[in-house]
Parts: structure tokens; sequence; C-alpha cells
């Protein structure tokens, strides 16, 4: 039986041009679940994860916002409230369509995840990841006073906070969540990349204000898993050379040593395509199959080999 790992990106929850609103959200992730439910009928073990960018950012918004009313939660808390929110939808709109296909006893488990980062990362030396609302420049340099935070103007929109995005090393619940797949069960798990803790040098685990790359946490994610394919939902149908220039170049098929040459002259930046082929590099490498880079709207194709990128061994 064929193990696939499917993580889906924000827009396959939260388009970019979408009203943000609960119930487009929850029609947006029900057409997104329409043929992994078909796949879990036909025999795949599924396990799914999601990116968690538009929704956590709109929890920090709502921190801020309600600051003189309700004490601020730290980033590692707004990342456990994002994946259970996120995996509530997911969650009840897979039940609904397993239902429809004849498959109403499957169970469906969303898992609050954490994922242990090092805190000697050189990531947490150079924090990069923008997250939550702009600033003015005044309430900008109050709050990286007050909190310690690292503050950057933004393409001339205000200024934003940006946290480090360190290397995910170990899933701290993959028992649990193996133990759901090889039940027969579907786990949705590493939500966001999965909340960032810090192993300390009693074993014990805290959080760390961080946010971990979700494709390279779901990278990870299958390995330990021994998924066989890693589909990786994203705002393109395959991924191309030189994007949005003349003489843009999709890629049907592509192997981990072609990517990475594309990738070390400049083709994937780290702030877009760049994590995905990282990501689809070291699932590779690290004894998976093959990985499917496309959007939502083609993923019943992509899965059939008709379109996505492919990645795997020449």
């Amino acid at each position: 039986m064929k193990r696939v790992l499917i993580t889906l990106g924000g827009n396959a929850i939260l388009p970019v041009r979408g009203t943000g609103t609960f119930e487009e959200q929850c029609a947006v992730t029900r057409a997104t679940m329409q043929p992994i439910a078909r796949l879990i009928r036909d025999g795949a073990e599924v396990v799914l994860s999601h990116g968690n960018g538009p929704i956590v950012g709109n929890i920090l918004i709502r921190n801020e916002a309600a600051r003189d009313q309700i004490p601020p939660m730290p980033l590692d808390v707004c990342g456990a409230d994002s994946q259970g929110g996120i995996g509530y939808m997911m969650q009840q709109s897979l039940q609904n369509e397993l239902r429809r296909v004849g498959l109403g006893d499957r169970p469906v488990v969303t898992i609050v995840t954490q994922v242990v980062v090092d805190e000697r990362d050189p990531a947490f030396r150079r924090p990069t990841k923008p997250i939550g609302p702009f600033y003015a420049e005044d309430r900008a340099r109050l709050l990286a006073k007050e909190k310690g935070w690292t503050i950057v103007e933004d393409a001339g929109r205000g200024y934003r906070r940006v946290v480090p995005s360190p290397k995910p090393l170990e899933v701290v619940e993959i028992a649990a969540i193996r133990q759901i797949v090889e039940d027969g069960g579907v786990a949705i798990a590493a939500g966001g990349g999965g909340i960032p803790v810090s192993r300390q040098w009693d074993g014990s685990l805290h959080g760390v204000e961080a946010v971990i790359d979700k494709d390279l946490a779901s990278s990870l994610l299958a390995r330990l898993l021994g998924c066989q394919t890693l589909v990786i939902v994203t705002g393109v149908d395959r991924v191309a050379l030189r994007y949005g220039k003349p003489d843009q170049r999709e890629l049907e098929r592509a192997t981990p040593d072609e990517l990475q040459g594309w990738m070390e002259e400049g083709h994937f930046p780290p702030g877009s395509m760049g994590p995905k082929i990282q990501a689809a590099i070291e699932f590779v490498r690290g004894g998976g199959r093959e990985v499917v880079i496309t959007s939502p709207e083609r993923l019943t194709e992509a899965l059939e080999g008709k379109t996505g990128t492919l990645v795997a061994r020449a």
C-alpha cells in the first residue's frame, strides 16, 4: 500500500485574494479534500500537513488589537492555536468527503505537533521570517525595546517583526502519528511546520520564538513515517526556471541533483520556492521515492501523473 504525505500551502485554505471569512476557508478546504478522499478510497495511506501563514498572522493581529484587554500569547502558543483551528477545518471536511465515498468510519485525527529545533542554529542569530502585522515606526521601536524583538522595515509598507526559521530536527509526537497511520487512520500533523520547541539538558521541552518552514518539516515527517511520496501543494501548477520571465521554462520532471544545481544558480529564491525545492531534495535523497509539486486545482491530475513537477532519482 502506498503511503503519501500531502502538505497544503496556505492558499489551499485561505486564498491570497480571499475574504478571510471562516465560511470561505471551509469552502476552499472542502474542495481541496475531495481528491484526497478519493485517493484514500483507492487504497493509499495518507498523512496531511499544512501551512499556517495567513492564519497565524491574523492571530497575531488579534493579539495586538486586544493587547489592552487580554495578555498577548507567545508565538509558539499562536502556532498551536493555528494548528487546532486549521486542523479542525481539514479534519471535518475530510470526514465529510470520506463519508461521501463510502469511508465514513475512517478516523481522521489532528495532532498538535511539537518539532524540536536547536537553539544554537545559526538562524537564531539572523532572524529573517516576517510575521504578524505592520507597525508604525514609533510603535515598532517601542516593541523592539520592550520585547527584544527584531524589527525591519518592509518594502515601504511599515515595520514588521522578523523571527528565526531554524531547521526541524525531531518530531516529538512521531510515535503517536505513526500509530494512527498504521491503524488505518488519517493523521493531520506538523501544521505550520510544527510548534518550535527546544529540548533542554534534562530532556524537558519549552517553546521558542521561531517559525519552522512547513515544507522542510513535512519532508522530515514523511521520511520518519517511511512515505514513498511527498506531495507539496502550492500556488503554481509546476515548478519553473526563470519564473515570470519571457523565457520561463516549466519543469515536468527533475532529479535532486538537477534541482540542487538550479538552486545554486539562484532560480528558487529562499522566500518562495526555495524551501519547497530543498524539502524535495532532502526527501528523495533521504530514501523517499518521489515528490510531486503542484497547485490545489491540479492535485487530482498531478496524482495521476498528468501535470505537476515530479522529482525523483534519475
